[in-house]
């Protein structure tokens, strides 16, 4: 294929009306989460590395110490105000009755804030709530909040009026049986030693310093506290691992600390005021270097957007231009940012534009790249190193402009992009590239690649 030789000089920015164009927004990132406290994938790394669990939660929780936990239940949220809730698994009721393990029970809400609970066909009684039931297992038939249906879980079974009707039903059971049903919720159970040690204790910790001191429950069973899936999720290894370390807690000055955890850093942790705007500063969270975080798959990402599907989703006043980051945190997850629109402009936080654009973390870079085909101004003409005649160019923007100030310009030939030769940008990012042979291009730099254009 005869190659297309670029001059490495900027051209003048004359230009014709485009003949095509496109444009396209690209957002890089790294992370996954909200990036406070331990990388899960970052510890993953550790343990691999050889670390032991304490060390890996004093890096990520720094000034801590490792203590013993209180003994107390934990009580989990598993439905809300169902019209009814059934169960199996239960020998024991209200005021020590006996039950049937192998029969089903039905609980409905009766007048004066009571439940009624009946089971094979009969009323057995109506009580005072919270209406208590207990066994060595009990199988909660149905669907449950954390996405579980006809689950099983160990301790008791607490049924409360649910607050708009019906019956809500709370999973009651000590700390160490609530955390085997987490830790495999939260990390793959194949996972070192290591990391499944550091996962029970950074749970068993959360639990406890997050629990609620009013209501009938203490802990959501999905992301708004931490993934529960009760007695099905558990495995010999998680189990092991709960064992090992059996009521041990993170402590910052001799109380439970709050010990968030989240799946991917991107190599460095953030201060929580900074990502969960608002918080008060915490000696504990503090941004960390994460430097086996490269473990996951999300360590680095990419997404591209179409100006006018980003512009709608972040809400730019008019037709999107582009998005300046105001403000970064001591990682360089985005604070706030402001979107610029045709008709004025926005500020947003980090955590909306991560909302809003389904990002994996508030991490983000992004880049406006436009490409066009232009026509030159009449009697122009471009001859290449190569004594070539280009009579045709492609200009755009690259907003921002790399460092270099270099582009690579590409052909596709047969579904691969073929490097066609280099441009240079001006300080604004603006750029023209020459060219001497039809067919569809490309600019790019790094791994942020512009939009197809046909040069025809």
């Amino acid at each position: 294929m005869r190659r297309i030789v670029l001059p490495i000089a900027l051209l003048a920015l004359a230009t014709a009306p485009s003949a095509h164009a496109a444009k396209t927004v690209v957002v890089r990132g790294a992370g996954f989460g909200h990036g406070i406290g331990m990388s899960q994938y970052g510890a993953y790394g550790f343990a691999k590395q050889g670390f032991g669990y304490g060390q890996i939660l004093r890096h990520y929780y720094k000034g801590t110490s490792l203590g013993q936990a209180p003994s107390r239940n934990v009580r989990v949220l598993l439905q809300a105000s169902d019209r009814f809730v059934r169960f199996r698994g239960a020998t024991k009721g209200p005021g020590g009755a006996e039950l049937s393990a192998s029969a089903t029970y039905k609980a409905t809400r009766a007048r004066g804030g009571k439940v009624k609970l009946t089971g094979g066909g009969e009323k057995i009684g109506t009580f005072v709530a919270p209406l208590r039931v207990s066994g060595r297992v009990i199988r909660l038939l149905g669907p449950a909040i954390n996405g579980v249906s006809s689950g099983r879980y160990r301790g008791s079974m607490e049924l409360h009026p649910g607050t708009g009707g019906g019956v809500t039903a709370v999973n009651s059971l000590p700390i160490d049986a609530y955390v085997q049903g987490v830790v495999p919720g939260e990390v793959p159970s194949s996972w070192d030693e290591a990391a499944l040690r550091a996962q029970a204790v950074a749970a068993r910790t959360y639990a406890l310093a997050t629990r609620k001191v009013a209501g009938v429950f203490d802990q959501y069973p999905d992301t708004r506290s931490q993934v529960y899936r009760g007695v099905g999720a558990e495995t010999a290894r998680t189990n092991a691992a709960v064992s090992a370390t059996a009521g041990e807690v993170v402590t910052f000055e001799g109380d439970p600390a709050v010990t968030y955890f989240f799946s991917t850093s991107g190599g460095k942790t953030e201060n929580v005021e900074l990502s969960f705007l608002g918080s008060s500063p915490k000696a504990w969270l503090k941004s960390v270097e994460d430097p086996y975080d490269d473990i996951s798959p999300k360590h680095r990402w990419r997404f591209r957007f179409s100006p006018r599907r980003l512009g709608a989703r972040l809400g730019a006043p008019g037709k999107f231009r582009k998005i300046r980051v105001i403000k970064r945190g001591k990682s360089p997850r985005i604070v706030r940012a402001r979107v610029y629109g045709s008709r004025g402009t926005r500020v947003l936080t980090g955590a909306q534009i991560r909302a809003r654009l389904g990002l994996y973390d508030t991490w983000a870079y992004f880049t406006v790249v436009s490409s066009s085909q232009t026509k030159r101004a009449k009697g122009g003409r471009t001859t290449t190193k190569a004594g070539r005649v280009a009579r045709r160019q492609m200009a755009g923007v690259f907003d921002p402009a790399p460092r270099s100030r270099t582009l690579l310009v590409e052909r596709r030939v047969r579904g691969r992009w073929r490097l066609a030769g280099r441009i240079q940008t001006t300080r604004a990012g603006r750029y023209r590239a020459p060219l001497t042979a039809r067919g569809v291009y490309r600019v790019r730099s790094g791994r942020v690649a512009g939009p197809a254009v046909r040069m025809r």
